[in-house]
């Protein structure tokens, strides 16, 4: 048995909570797991001295009316009495949750997570928890932090731990920026339906497609964020405040006050981007911004590239990520493609790391 405290019930943790539901309810998990303990920003829900299961069926309203003031003291001193191995799950974005990894670590509490910051932050810091948790035989799963779902951590995981050596790593790894992209500069373009840059970041706006603020999007940190994961993997000490990163908001727009005057005069900037858009077709390419790990030559970045039409990464649909690995046993790229944002992939993956936790711990 493996008892689970969820911190973040918002969209995605919402979305992991239906889709363990679904699977409790069918008898259809591998091996069993029960949630104990549930906590937003405001006030949390923790299970009985028994560690039953909480009651899911209605949990937001139980949530808000029996919850308590979130403590994460509290939080992590009740699943550390469980009987049974104990997971947090993070599905924050929240700084102050990811400072307290340490005392879950402390506290044998295993930890699946969505939440980019540890593994992309201080470099000292993201050096203490995967040391201390090795001291302390915790398991920390973060699959979800690049790709959503996509199997690209473990399968990165897999190469470097079974001795291949890393030559390259490139992806599409934001849906947002994938979407603009590929509609923006796609391989073909259908006669009368060519739209501006602007309109296309207004109407990916309006589809819920963007952050509030698209220049979260556009200025292409989250991307950085991933790459950085994926390049301490690898064995790469990569930092944000040293990676190279292109920001695509126009440099008179980066300082507007907020995203609607942002939107209101991102059209002035619409001939900059048809002039990069033009280029790149004059010589048969098209633009994607792609984050680049390279151990060998010392120079992972982020930007927008031109790259040929006969490039994977340039019949890309839609929103999908794509990541190629190249190394010293797949010279021909080893090429992982599908979603790669969205509540219920983002969930799968988390709900999978659970499970190999369970899996590991079962003995």
């Amino acid at each position: 048995m493996v008892n689970v405290g969820i911190i973040g019930v918002g969209l995605v943790g919402s979305e992991l909570i239906n889709q363990l539901t679904a699977q409790i309810s069918r008898r259809s998990l591998p091996l069993p797991l029960k949630i104990v303990a549930l906590a937003n920003s405001k006030v949390q829900l923790l299970s009985n001295t028994n560690y039953d299961a909480i009651d899911l069926d209605g949990w937001k309203k139980r949530l808000i009316s029996h919850g308590v003031s979130t403590d994460l003291s509290a939080f992590t001193t009740y699943l550390a009495k469980s009987p049974d191995v104990a997971v947090v799950v993070d599905n924050t974005s929240n700084q102050d949750v990811v400072d307290f990894y340490p005392e879950f670590i402390k506290a044998g509490l295993h930890i699946v997570t969505p939440n980019k910051k540890a593994f992309s932050g201080d470099l000292g810091f993201y050096k203490k928890i995967v040391d201390l948790a090795r001291e302390k035989k915790v398991l920390i799963y973060h699959e979800s932090t690049v790709g959503a779902g996509l199997p690209v951590i473990n399968t990165l995981k897999d190469l470097v731990g079974t001795g291949d050596e890393i030559v390259k790593i490139e992806g599409i790894f934001s849906g947002t920026l994938s979407y603009l992209f590929n509609s923006f500069s796609p391989t073909e373009e259908t006669a009368g339906d060519t739209k501006t840059f602007s309109d296309i970041v207004r109407i990916a706006k309006e589809n819920g497609y963007t952050e509030p603020d698209p220049r979260d999007d556009l200025n292409g940190v989250d991307v950085a964020r991933k790459v950085v994961i994926l390049g301490r993997l690898a064995g790469i000490d990569l930092s944000l405040d040293t990676l190279p990163v292109e920001n695509m908001v126009p440099e008179p727009l980066r300082a507007v006050a907020s995203a609607d005057e942002f939107l209101t005069k991102l059209p002035d900037c619409d001939d900059h981007f048809d002039q990069l858009k033009k280029a790149a077709q004059n010589n048969n390419k098209v633009l994607r911004y792609v984050g680049a790990v390279d151990p060998v030559n010392g120079k992972s970045s982020v930007s927008l590239l031109s790259l040929s039409t006969s490039h994977p990464f340039a019949s890309l649909k839609g929103s999908d990520n794509i990541i190629a690995f190249t190394t010293k046993r797949f010279p021909n790229p080893l090429i992982i493609q599908g979603a790669g944002a969205g509540a219920a992939v983002t969930a799968f993956g988390i709900f999978s790391d659970l499970i190999k936790i369970a899996e590991r711990t079962s003995s």
